[in-house]
This record gives structure tokens, sequence and C-alpha cells, in this order.
């Protein structure tokens, strides 16, 4: 029997860095890292869509498996099937057995799968984070013309996209009031579907998918409305469900959300497990209740977490706060924590305050795009307890700054007087600097 210190099962992001801070804080312990992925065919999660108008091959988003060779990490391509938690073992497809001190699951998510007739027809796609499954759909992209994407979140909004670089005709179809509409205010769903449709992609909102129609191929999509839509592509892109099977068979508790319970140090409900990522359960950094997001750099910061405390608890989750971009074209919209409609929701009597200013100085930079950005404090606290801007490729990083302002509960007269750099290609002027101009403005307010 195969023998290592800390066992983690799951080689994506989550799993890597995993493996890489535990080597750091534990540097003479064998860290070995199981996944089914062969070797050289670990997908970048967040590079899916891409892969089908900017990158164009599933090849080339691929994390290199140097990240883990050069960490001094075993690789061992199998598949862990089970988990003998009295013997602390894991048996894997092949029949091999692994002994170890620590075990680690990152074992992610996989898509939704909506139960509606014609779901398993060819030309119904999802996304499946595999070379050769995807290799099999931009293959299919070059024989079809009419595609119709089922959901209108982060996931279907940027397949959307990259299919109309192919100059695909597309069509979203959202069962909500707006696209993205779990993740931002009404103005800013709205401002998304205006660049979609200047972008010639339609959308049908308040929709919702009733059969894939055809014989053995993709020929429709009916929805409950009635309305059939001609199209001989369909992409489901409505969510994913976490992969908890290894921890069920091992009773390991579950939590609300259906993942695996962890407290806040990663650790199971067996202390010699610790779960992070898509299959974990995550608590909300503002309410401490159960949470349902589901991103690779949540994935990665609990990473940091519980592969610092496998063998001594370092540090703690304090839960997650959410921050998100897109690019929908050359146009950015992102978020980080509570909208308004969610922190009123939540219960939090809040302030809300709105700023635009060109991301350049002066607007007159080629390039430049106008920044919108509004800020939500807490009345009773003045904290900062979210952000949404729309811009251009700098809404990335300007979602990251309100996320370290959210994480340090930071008050509106601390971000009103942040210390902040400034360029007139990378940034707007240090005169209007939307963060700093909002929560003055909400200072007025409060």
């Amino acid at each position: 029997m195969e023998k290592t210190d800390v066992l983690i099962i799951g080689g994506s992001a989550g799993g890597i860095v995993a493996g890489i801070t535990a080597r750091r804080h534990y540097k003479d312990a064998k860290v070995t890292v199981i996944r089914k992925e062969k070797e050289g065919q670990e997908l970048v999660p967040c590079g899916l869509p891409y892969i089908f108008g900017t990158v164009g091959a599933p090849e080339k988003n691929i994390m290199p498996d140097a990240l883990l060779s050069g960490n001094n990490i075993d690789l061992i391509v199998d598949e862990a099937t089970s988990i003998d938690r009295e013997a602390k073992t894991v048996t894997t497809a092949s029949a091999k057995s692994i002994g170890y001190e620590k075990l680690v699951l990152a074992t992610g998510s996989a898509p939704i799968i909506i139960p509606i007739p014609g779901k398993d027809l060819e030309n119904v796609f999802y996304a499946i984070k595999d070379v050769d499954y995807l290799n099999g759909l931009l293959k299919t992209l070059d024989g079809v013309k009419d595609v119709a994407i089922i959901g209108g979140g982060f996931i279907g909004l940027e397949f959307a996209d990259e299919f109309k670089k192919r100059g695909l005709n597309v069509t979203i179809v959202e069962l909500l009031p707006h696209c993205l509409q779990l993740v931002f205010d009404e103005d800013f769903c709205a401002l998304a579907e205006n660049k979609l449709r200047e972008r010639g992609i339609d959308i049908k909102t308040n929709a919702q998918a009733a059969a894939v129609v055809g014989d053995k191929k993709v020929e429709g999509l009916r929805l409950t409305s009635g309305e059939e839509l001609k199209v001989d592509l369909v992409f489901m892109g409505v969510g994913a469900r976490p992969n908890t099977e290894l921890g069920q068979k091992a009773d390991l508790q579950m939590g609300e959300t259906r993942a695996i319970w962890v407290d806040e140090y990663g650790r199971t409900s067996d202390k010699d497990i610790f779960a992070l990522g898509d299959c974990a359960e995550k608590r909300s950094f503002f309410t401490k209740k159960p949470s349902a997001l589901r991103l690779a750099s949540i994935a990665c910061t609990e990473a940091r977490i519980v592969g610092a405390n496998l063998f001594k608890l370092r540090r703690r989750n304090e839960g997650v706060i959410g921050s998100f971009a897109t690019i929908i074209g050359d146009s950015g919209v992102g978020m980080a924590g509570l909208t308004e409609t969610a922190a009123k929701a939540a219960g939090f009597d809040i302030v809300t305050s709105e700023v635009k200013t060109p991301d350049k100085h002066p607007g007159s930079i080629p390039g430049a795009k106008e920044f919108a950005l509004k800020l939500v404090f807490e009345k009773a606290t003045q904290q900062i307890l979210g952000g949404q801007v729309s811009g251009g490729v700098t809404v990335g990083e300007a979602v990251n700054v309100l996320a370290a302002l959210i994480q340090n509960r930071m008050t509106a007269n601390q971000v009103a007087t942040f210390q902040y750099g400034t360029h007139p290609f990378f940034t707007p002027s240090p005169i209007p600097y939307p963060i700093v101009n909002a929560a003055d403005a909400a200072l007025l307010k409060l």
C-alpha cells in the first residue's frame, strides 16, 4: 500500500493551491494529488467559455503539471472511489490503496442538467471540464448556425459571447426577468443585457425551456410558452451541483446546501479530512448563513486556509464575500459583496451611492469607457457591504479592491480616505476617483 502524509483528491485550482500551501507550511511532508484527468489535461475552469472564440482549443486552456512537480508534489492519475476513514485509506478505480494522515477533498462540482425531454439528444452540451468532450463541442460548432443557451448567468453569457465571435446566431433563454439577476441589481443587469443585444445576441427573459426538440439530433428548443426556437445546438449553463459522492459514501456530514459540511478551519465532521471549493459548504461573510456561492477564486482562498491548517490550525475562514466579473465584447461588469437587493433581503438598513466617470484620464485617451460604480453601506455601522461596477477591462481589479475593503469592514469615512494610485492609462482621474467619491456621497446620506 502506498502512503502519503497529505492526500488531495482533485487537481483543479483548489487542489493545486492546497498542495502548494501544504508544501510551504509543512516542508517535510509527503504531499500527493490524485485526479482523473490525464497528465497535461487539467483545464483552467474559468477559461472554459473562451476555448470557443478567443483561445481556440482546450489544449490552450491547460494548467501546467509543473505547478505540482515544481513544488515537489506527487501526482497520481486515477479515480478515487472510496474512503475508509477508520483505516485512513483511499481506494481507486485501479484497485490501488493509498494511506494518508490528512485527506483533502477538492472534488469540485458538475453542471446541473435540467430534466427536460430531449436533454440527451445529439448536439446538447454542458460546461464539462474534459478535453475530449470540449473538442467534440468545438468540432460540432463548425457545422451549426443557430444556438440556444439555457441560462443567463455568468456561464451562459460568457459562452453566448464566445459563440457569437464564431459568427453563430445566439439566443439566451433565462427563467428570471433579467440575466445576471442573482448577482446584480436591475440597473446593472440592464447594462449587461444592452451590451449583449448590441453584439447581436437575442435574449428571452421570463422564459423557460420545456423540451429539446428533434429525432436524434437537436432541431429546436420548445419553451413553456409554446414558442419553439429553430436551433441546431443547445448549451445548458444553469449552474453547478457539488460533487459530494465520496464524502457521502464515507458518511461525512452534509450541509444545508447539499455540499460537505466544514468548520471555519476547513475540517469536515472527520477532523483528519478537510474539504474545499465547490464540494464544500460555504457561509456568508455577512450573515454567517449557508451560501451556495461556487467560484474558483473562493476555492483558492479556502485552499490556502486548508493547506495551512492540516497539522496545525493557523487560519480561519470568515465566510464568503463573493467577487465576480465578466466581459461582454470589450465591456466589463463586476460586483463584490451584497447588492442593494441582497442587502435588504438580508435585513440590513442601508444607504447607496452611485457615480460615473471615464475609466482613463483624460477621457479623450483612446479606449476610455464610462466607469459606473454603485456602493452599498450599512447605516448603523457605516461599513461597506458591497459594490457593483461597469466599464472596461479595469473592472476586474476594481472589484478586487472592493472585496478587500469589504473584508476589512471599512467604514464610508475610511473608504473615502483610503490611499490609492492612479495613472492616465489604467485608472480614472484621482480627482473624481469613483470609489472614494461614492463613499463621500454616501457619507452625506449617513
